[in-house]
């Protein structure tokens, strides 16, 4: 018989050879665990307290199921949304550095409410003069106005009324109110459920240089983003949604058809969401020719090269001004750029173009940039859901990383390998939230960490000498847990403007994306998981989910509760520290038996993994899952019997899959094992 004492862990009760006698296991454990707890009580704490639940097995809080929202997590059956279609004409003038748009909007009621008012997004006024944009961050910050003052100035707003009668209908200027980067409109009439309001509108804008790294300008390239008022969304969860853009919260918005009309000094090519629609009008018949190779090609054709550029070749003419027309289905936003530098590649993939446009100067990387946004979208759409749009281009400029529909918006990059991440990055983002259209100006972290989740698969598919998606879901987690060791995350659920902009990768970015990697190996399994994610995806295109949805959504399809999970997670923010608190053995014949008591020491929950190495080096893992702490979660127990091996080293979570702030109390036992 022989007792083995564990290095005493900080924190923990001192641990000391326990006689066994003719004790079991588990009454010794039991004893071990109670003692432990009475030491670790503060004094005079009661023996019980008539308390509700506080334990993170808690059931989760969430709103109401309802006939919009279901208990399932999918849409209810009277589940609505409204709609925004428009017709915009944008006029560049590169000698004052303006935008001239004028719209149509037709903005139809599906909700049950009557509106007297809707609520526009107006956000090129957060380059006004003591904006609140300007208030929160520093001026040359990322989100700064950097010195420059600009703003919509509006020469029309009408809403474009029917007679009673028929015929003409009647042009009615509407009262309107500005609130920083939102603008409250009232009807000319109240719109009831099922109506559309048609407004009429044109205004002037000045581009600004750098424009809060969403849009703007380098010398003659323009990429041109919140260029004009958007509805904001109304919807059955908090009306309207009238957070104002400050900088890090992202986008809010309804769907809806649009029709471009963008013109341009004629030596321009323009990038736009939506497909080209007068390609005879502003383009070359080679470049027609070219185009027609590259929509049956999986490898690309340079449809405009450096040589037709300098040549000036690359134009059908270059004096006066030329028109493009785009035209988008179903999608929530609109956005174009502008360059006589671009050159532009192309190939497809089942009938989807993949588009790259780059100035000469960023061609030694960009060169591959037509492949990798083509590689982006045959990786999303093999695992999660078919892209559904007509292209995708990626558009070389000042912008650092930013998605829109169809669009995504990248710098030069130092490699192929940092422009793989940003292109894979901004291009995800036309799954969250271009497909699933989740609110990003309140929960940034149903768009930029699922998508910092899927781009992992997507960068261990394209570069694999860098890292398959298990070795980069590992970095991201090394990330995770020490920014837990020092203290300094935060929770996951809390609206962008209010997290720190040097903490804003960490919370919106990575933490989830780190949270779904967990879920996915370490608790559902990822046949279970991916049956879920995929089944959230479908369910929500096209749709404005909640974070209730979705978990709502992962338990109905993995068949798991989570409250859990999603508490410690998502909207608390725990840490996590396992331990070996004791190990008690007995031999008895050929027979080693062997009690252990793992702890838990933090809040948070997560599966056991513990792998035992034996004296003659093999080794023994055990997998407990995350429940095993339910009814306690400071202390676990478990008998263990090895016929013809000693026991010499038991060690929590060896490679590293979990996290941990102290990984220091992991191991009891010889540091080192001679076969």
């Amino acid at each position: 018989m022989s007792t083995c004492p564990a290095p005493q862990p900080r924190g923990s009760m001192a641990r000391r050879l326990v006689p066994l006698g003719a004790a079991t296991l588990t009454t010794l454990l039991a004893v071990v665990s109670t003692v432990a707890h009475a030491q670790s009580a503060p004094a005079g704490t009661a023996r019980s307290r008539a308390v509700s639940d506080t334990s993170v097995f808690a059931p989760l809080v969430l709103p109401t199921p309802n006939a919009f929202r279901s208990g399932s997590g999918a849409p209810g059956a009277k589940y609505w949304q409204n709609r925004a279609d428009y017709t915009l004409a944008a006029t560049l003038d590169t000698a004052a550095k303006t935008v001239q748009g004028e719209l149509t909007l037709r903005y139809t009621n599906r909700s049950p409410d009557s509106l007297r008012f809707m609520w526009l997004q107006v956000e090129q006024n957060a380059f006004r003069a003591k904006s609140l944009n300007s208030y929160i961050f520093p001026e040359e910050s990322r989100f700064g106005a950097r010195g420059f003052e600009g703003g919509y100035t509006f020469s029309k707003l009408d809403q474009l009324v029917a007679s009673a009668k028929g015929g003409t209908s009647k042009r009615m200027p509407l009262a309107r109110r500005l609130n920083e980067t939102m603008m409250k409109v009232e009807f000319a009439e109240p719109l009831a459920p099922g109506r559309t309001a048609v407004l009429d509108m044109a205004w002037t804008f000045p581009v600004p240089e750098h424009g809060a790294d969403r849009m703007g300008r380098d010398g003659a390239l323009y990429e041109i983003a919140q260029w004009f008022p958007r509805a904001a969304v109304y919807d059955d969860v908090r009306g309207w949604n009238i957070e104002p853009y400050l900088g890090q919260g992202e986008f809010y918005l309804d769907y809806g058809d649009y029709n471009l009309a963008i013109t341009v000094p004629s030596g321009y090519i323009v990038a736009a969401t939506g497909a080209l629609q007068n390609a005879r009008e502003v383009l070359t018949p080679t470049q027609i020719a070219r185009h027609t190779l590259a929509a049956k090609s999986d490898t690309v054709i340079r449809l405009i090269t450096a040589d037709e550029l300098a040549k000036g070749t690359a134009r059908p003419r270059t004096s006066g001004m030329m028109t493009w027309r785009f035209s988008a289905k179903n999608v929530r936003d609109a956005v174009w750029a502008a360059s006589p530098e671009f050159q532009w590649d192309a190939s497809s993939w089942k009938g989807i173009m993949a588009y790259a446009y780059y100035r000469p100067a960023a061609a030694v990387n960009w060169h591959d940039a037509a492949d990798q946004s083509r590689m982006s979208i045959i990786e999303y759409s093999e695992r999660w859901f078919q892209y559904p749009w007509p292209h995708i281009s990626a558009v070389e400029g000042p912008i650092s990383g930013m998605e829109y529909p169809m669009i995504a918006m990248e710098n030069i990059s130092n490699d192929i390998y940092d422009l793989y991440n940003v292109v894979t990055h901004e291009i995800g983002h036309m799954w969250f939230p271009m497909i699933v259209g989740s609110n990003e100006r309140t929960y940034m972290w149903q768009d930029e960490g699922f998508n910092t989740f899927i781009n992992t698969f997507s960068e261990g598919r394209r570069y694999p000498e860098r890292g398959d998606q298990l070795a980069r879901a590992a970095e991201e987690r090394r990330m995770v847990e020490q920014y837990m060791v020092q203290g300094v995350d935060k929770p996951v659920d809390i609206n962008p403007d209010r997290i720190s902009p040097a903490l804003l990768g960490e919370a919106a970015y990575v933490k989830p994306s780190v949270g779904l990697q967990l879920l996915r190996e370490e608790i559902l399994g990822s046949d279970a998981f991916d049956d879920a994610f995929r089944t959230y995806i479908g369910r929500w295109a096209y749709k404005h989910p909640t974070p209730a949805d979705f978990f709502r959504t992962m338990e109905d399809v993995s068949g798991r509760r989570l409250d859990w999970f999603w508490r410690q997670w998502f909207v608390e923010n725990a840490r996590f520290d396992q331990s070996v608190d004791s190990v008690i053995t007995r031999t008895k014949g050929d027979t080693t038996f062997v009690g252990v008591l793992y702890g838990n020491r933090e809040r948070g929950v997560l599966p056991v993994r513990a792998r035992f190495t034996f004296t003659d080096g093999t080794t023994q893992d055990y997998v407990y899952p995350a429940e095993v702490w339910s009814t306690n979660s400071r202390q676990y127990g478990r008998e263990y019997a090895f016929v013809k091996k000693q026991l010499a080293q038991i060690e929590l979570d060896p490679e590293q899959r979990l996290l941990d702030v102290d990984r220091n109390n992991n191991r009891w036992g010889m540091t080192r094992v001679t076969p």
